[in-house]
């Protein structure tokens, strides 16, 4: 099993236990995916509520005792939850850091910056990492 395939793996196995204890969102968390995973935890809870408040009797609900109208739409929610973070983690790299999607064929090549020696798009007139411009190249070369 490659690293990719062990990532996919451990990210599907936390996103469905943290369905189980009734947290979504726990795979994108591993993922270090903080936005989707806090829109995921955002989503399941405010429908939760708005479920429960809609269908359940406020005074004899529990967990054991959720109606279906409530448990069904929660149960396909995490569901989603698990889906998307599988998808998630497949489609980033090794590491999943700044691999979301490879580079396209006919993008141009970055350049290295004279200043700091990061890469960065040669469209534009300075480093968006250490705003050393293009002039500071150009000076380098004199």
């Amino acid at each position: 099993m490659g690293k990719r395939d062990r990532r996919v793996a451990i990210t599907v196995i936390v996103s469905v236990l943290g369905a189980v204890i009734g947290v979504a969102g726990a795979g994108h968390a591993y993922l270090r995916e903080w936005g989707r995973a806090f829109a995921w935890f955002s989503l399941v809870l405010g429908a939760g509520l708005v479920l429960i408040a809609s269908f359940a009797d406020s005074g004899t609900v529990t967990l054991s005792t959720l109606p279906l109208r409530v448990s069904g739409p929660l149960l396909l929610l995490f569901t989603l939850n698990t889906l998307d973070a599988y998808r998630v983690a497949s489609r980033t790299g090794g590491d999943g850091v700044g691999q979301r999607t490879p580079r396209r064929p006919d993008a141009e090549p970055s350049v290295p910056c004279p200043s700091c020696g990061r890469e960065y798009d040669p469209g534009l007139s300075f480093c968006p990492w250490c705003a050393g411009t293009r002039d500071d190249e150009r000076a380098g070369d004199r």
